[in-house]
């Protein structure tokens, strides 16, 4: 089935699918190992060869795969048990489409071998967001960061978080998203990401900027009222950024 949304280059999108009947879509550290490999390897043109992601280790694969010409460019990510959000600006025609082709084809593929299992493992083709709104943008780098909360504290949206110190240690040991990279972590999964900020707004001049930014939204109470928020102090936006966010539309948060 073909998609109705007509993806332009230059601006961002949040990107998210789950697993079919909400069924669990990484089962173990190899599932969610691999995903986030097909992240890297599946953003060019370059034709992916799956014999690598089994043979070479991230750092390696980096090597092999550079230098290339990405599809989108990835500010944010992070991989749940049955779900997967990203956050992304398309840098070329059809970027998103072509990638996110690859990324379910080539994980799907991988998850029924090792399983042995077929038909469809991602509920729809992907669903997506486009950012007009540089508050909402803003707020994407909390909201798909901090979904691996649910993992540990279920009810923090509706009744606050039980054990903070709990959470906040919870978020730094969690592997599968790049929270690790905004709080400065040398892995090579940082090649994943993007973070130029003559294409992701500079929020973030430091890892403390980062800390702060998130520390507000753990304490917040009242997350459906994003849009009248005064955001917490971060870099200002770039010029070439704030030409493309002008419109005032409003995105609505999906619940997965």
């Amino acid at each position: 089935m073909s998609r109705k949304e007509q993806f332009a280059e230059n601006e961002f999108y949040h990107l998210y699918n789950r697993g079919t009947d909400r069924r669990a879509i990484f089962l173990d550290d190899r599932d969610f190992e691999r995903f986030t490999r097909l992240l890297y390897v599946c953003n060019s043109g370059t034709p992916v060869i799956m014999k690598d992601l089994q043979a070479y280790n991230f750092s390696k694969l980096v090597s092999e795969y550079e230098p290339r010409k990405p599809l989108v460019a990835i500010g944010v990510y992070c991989l749940m048990p049955n779900h997967f959000h990203l956050l992304v600006r398309q840098l070329t025609p059809q970027g998103i489409s072509i990638f996110m082709k690859k990324l379910a084809t080539g994980y799907s593929m991988f998850f029924n071998q090792r399983y042995e299992r077929s038909g469809r493992l991602f509920e729809s083709t992907f669903k997506s967001s486009r950012i007009t709104n540089d508050n909402y943008l803003q707020y994407l780098f909390a909201y798909i960061h901090l979904n691996p909360i649910k993992l540990v504290d279920p009810e923090w949206k509706s009744e606050g978080i039980k054990d903070l110190s709990r959470v906040a240690e919870h978020l730094k040991q969690y592997a599968y998203s790049s929270y690790s990279e905004y709080l400065g972590v040398d892995r090579p999964e940082k090649a994943v990401i993007t973070r130029d900020s003559e294409i992701f707004p500079d929020y973030f001049e430091s890892s403390f900027e980062f800390n702060n930014f998130i520390d507000f939204w753990l304490t917040y109470k009242d997350a459906e009222n994003k849009e009248e928020i005064i955001m917490p102090k971060t870099s200002p936006v770039s010029v070439s950024t704030q030409a493309i966010l002008t419109s005032t539309a409003q995105e609505t948060v999906p619940v997965v």
